[in-house]
């Protein structure tokens, strides 16, 4: 009997627990938009008819962490790098495809060519108009530049308050993430290396340093850093602020009340282009946030889906869109480590999310299928990381046990997509 009413005890603790969070995080979702002027987007809340400031986030930084961390918790894991319009003026359009002549996407339905071929690959023509995000090239130059410019200002704007924006002597940007604890910073920048291995080039450019207000690059906001508590020699990412962003609502062929994104001719044909795009790069995401473990975007409204029937109707965490509809993935601090430690909590979700998806696109599943067959992930991540990051030593890199589980995932996903091909091949 003790035990029973103890188990009780606990089990209420948790409900009250959820209920405050959820409701706090509401009310900082309105704050947060009042601030940044932000406006939804057409195909988001308001769209839908739902109040702009219900977004309300689920409690999955209370459930992440170790139970005597948990007071310590109070804002969201991390809110959009959102700017208004005019921070934008003079910006590069950062998705360029060659001499960036590539056709506006069709705003009609698809009548002529299919979507789909080769039984579960999105079609040529469609990869031909997606442009290529953050190439490798300017992903390097951005690195090497990012290493030693002076940061002239550090302030609020990425997140939470260990997260800061700063602002280097060219007036460029970048979110600094120091971390609660390194596995947040270490899973940032391994997310990031393990897309480019994967060929996603969503993710903005990300870059390590180490602090030291006595160094050229810290000294102008040594007074700030001390402010901030943060440990100096402390190794933080820098990732790069993309403005004029908006948010991202789930599509509906990946929200609960429909079957999944398959290559069903009823499904993706009447799609415009510009939806075909967008479904294109989500069947990326997913897979990656699978490889990952990362719980903190689609599997976290998932999950919300208990107690929030219309979680998928606004904007999903953590994803935002450009002007002309290219997806980018930030704030991936849950994938790898941390979202490994915590792989039984979410498993089942990251199953749900994953098995929802059966087009994808060429290029990814032949990149999945060589680690697959070679089964060397842990040695390309590694060597990839350590040549593009002169802190990867300080920082650290994946244990034993979680190279496995991405080893292991990597299977997971080959054998999902082998599936799906035999499925629908004789479409």
């Amino acid at each position: 009997m003790r035990a029973f009413s103890a188990n009780l005890f606990a089990l209420l603790f948790l409900c009250a627990l959820t209920t405050v969070f959820y409701v706090w995080s509401a009310l900082e979702s309105r704050v947060e938009r009042h601030k940044r002027g932000f406006s939804v987007p057409g195909a988001g809340a308001a769209h839908l008819g739902i109040p702009a400031d219900l977004s309300a986030k689920t409690f999955r930084a209370l459930l992440a962490v170790p139970a005597a961390q948990r007071p310590h918790l109070g804002g969201r894991l991390e809110a959009p790098n959102l700017t208004d319009q005019s921070a934008a003026a003079g910006n590069r359009d950062y998705h360029v495809n060659g001499d960036n002549k590539s056709p506006a996407p069709r705003e009609g339905p698809v009548e002529l060519s299919p979507p789909v071929e080769d039984g579960v690959f999105w079609s040529e023509w469609l990869e031909d108009l997606l442009p290529e995000g953050f190439t490798e090239e300017y992903a390097r130059a951005w690195r090497e530049t990012a290493r030693t410019r002076r940061i002239v200002k550090l302030e609020p704007g990425c997140g939470r308050i260990s997260n800061q924006l700063a602002t280097f002597a060219d007036g460029t940007k970048a979110c600094v993430r120091y971390g609660i604890n390194a596995d947040q910073v270490q899973g940032e920048t391994l997310t990031y290396y393990l897309a480019s291995l994967l060929g996603i080039t969503n993710l903005p450019p990300l870059a390590l340093s180490q602090l030291n207000g006595d160094s050229e690059q810290w000294a102008a906001v040594r007074s700030r850093i001390g402010g901030l508590q943060w440990s100096d020699r402390a190794v933080v990412s820098l990732t790069e602020w993309v403005s004029n962003l908006t948010g991202v609502v789930t599509p509906a062929p990946l929200r609960q009340e429909s079957s999944g994104l398959h290559p069903e001719p009823g499904q993706l044909w009447n799609k415009t282009t510009a939806e075909l795009l967008e479904l294109m790069q989500w069947s990326d995401l997913i897979l990656f946030d699978y490889l990952t473990a990362n719980f903190d975007r689609l599997v976290s409204n998932l999950f919300s889906l208990q107690w929030d029937s219309r979680v998928m109707e606004r904007e999903t965490n953590n994803l935002l869109k450009t002007p002309r509809g290219d997806l980018v993935f930030i704030d991936n601090e849950a994938g790898l480590v941390h979202g490994f430690r915590v792989l039984n909590m979410w498993e089942k979700y990251h199953n749900t999310v994953l098995t929802s998806v059966c087009v994808f696109r060429k290029r990814t599943m032949q990149r999945v299928e060589e680690l697959h067959r070679r089964r060397d992930a842990r040695r390309r991540l590694l060597e990839l990381y350590r040549d593009s990051e002169p802190l990867s030593l300080e920082l650290g890199f994946l244990s034993d046990e979680h190279a496995g589980v991405l080893q292991d995932r990597i299977d997971r996903v080959y054998k999902h997509m082998l599936h799906c091909k035999g499925k629908y091949s004789q479409l």
